[in-house]
């Protein structure tokens, strides 16, 4: 496994992380504020760019 891989792993736990201190936060409903809802849109998009390293290093 090279190094880009195993950043983007650990990167994109790192991230669902904070997703969960989110889901945390708003538990049980899961409403989120206006500030919540940009900050987790903004994780889930460097998440897609580590799922994207790991696809191009692991999947292509």
């Amino acid at each position: 496994m090279s190094r880009r891989v195993a950043e983007a792993v650990f990167q994109g736990l790192f991230l669902l992380c904070e997703i969960r201190g989110v889901l945390r936060e708003t538990a049980p409903h899961h409403r989120l504020s206006a500030d919540q809802k940009a900050k987790t849109a903004k994780t889930l998009e460097k998440l897609e760019k580590q799922i994207n390293i790991l696809k191009e290093e692991l999947v292509s």
